[in-house]
């Protein structure tokens, strides 16, 4: 639960922005879904619903994915989805319920880096820009690995490459936050994976060959590659070790995934 202050409908990024440089108390709320489970007191909570940034766009490029856009619409979103493979619909399709989904955010599931983000995993597989308002437009798999500040994640643009894409994650219970998240793309004759939940936040392993996709031997032999690239820990939902060996499962899971299609 948090305590605040001041609610600020914000009616410009640039003021949205000016506010959030104003200390560690004043918050983009986003869809106040993971927000509201810590504990804090809040002085400017800014909203940034009347900005016209839930909105799914299409060009011959890619799709520009607005950070208000709530999960709810990337999964039921039949364009961006049959031209990822049904990804986003399958990443998000075990995040609580529709009703949470119809809340929480994109910019809200990706801006924080969380570890256990289904949504982070997915975005990853693909080749996914954030544009920040001060700091421009940055490749994803670098934004990860930047220490948060107080810019303002305005959008994502999802490239179409043609790449395929599967998505795998594991659960003790269909709805609770995930062991282990795992995609895999495919573009050309090469191959990327993505693993997230480990319970750090997702990371993505390139350039490791995999000449017979369709051999299960080569896939095995192209998992055991893969997670040795990789740091595991260890939480109470599963060990480092288990974490470990669950990664294998579901990378030969993907990858017979894309074979087949």
């Amino acid at each position: 639960m948090h305590t605040i202050k001041n609610y600020v409908m914000a009616q410009s990024v640039e003021q949205a922005w000016e506010l959030n440089q104003k200390g560690r108390n004043n918050v983009i709320i986003g869809g106040n879904m993971w927000l509201k489970m810590g504990k804090r007191n809040i002085v400017n909570a800014i909203d940034l619903s009347v900005l016209g940034l839930d909105q799914i766009e299409e060009d011959d490029k890619g799709f520009r994915i607005g950070c208000m856009v709530s999960l709810h619409q990337i999964e039921t979103h039949e364009q961006l989805n049959r031209t990822f493979g049904g990804i986003f619909e399958e990443a998000v399709a075990h995040i609580v319920g529709v009703q949470f989904r119809n809340c929480a955010t994109v910019g809200g599931s990706i801006f924080p880096r969380f570890g256990f983000s289904d949504v982070l995993t997915a975005f990853l597989a693909c080749d996914t820009d954030v544009i920040l308002h001060k700091g421009g437009v940055i490749p994803l798999r670098r934004f990860v690995t930047m220490v948060p500040d107080s810019d303002i994640l305005t959008h994502l643009y999802v490239k179409k490459d043609r790449r395929k894409v599967a998505y795998e994650s594991f659960r003790m219970t269909e709805t609770d936050f995930p062991v282990l998240t795992c995609a895999v793309a495919k573009k050309g004759n090469e191959f990327e994976t993505v693993i997230g939940a480990r319970p750090k936040h997702a990371e993505a392993v390139t350039g490791i060959s995999l000449s017979q996709p369709s051999s299960s031997e080569e896939r095995h032999y192209y998992a055991q590659k893969v997670v040795k690239n990789l740091e595991y820990g260890s939480n109470i939902r599963g060990s480092a070790q288990y974490r470990e060996e669950l990664s294998k499962v579901l990378i030969c899971r993907c990858l017979s995934r894309i074979t087949e299609e």
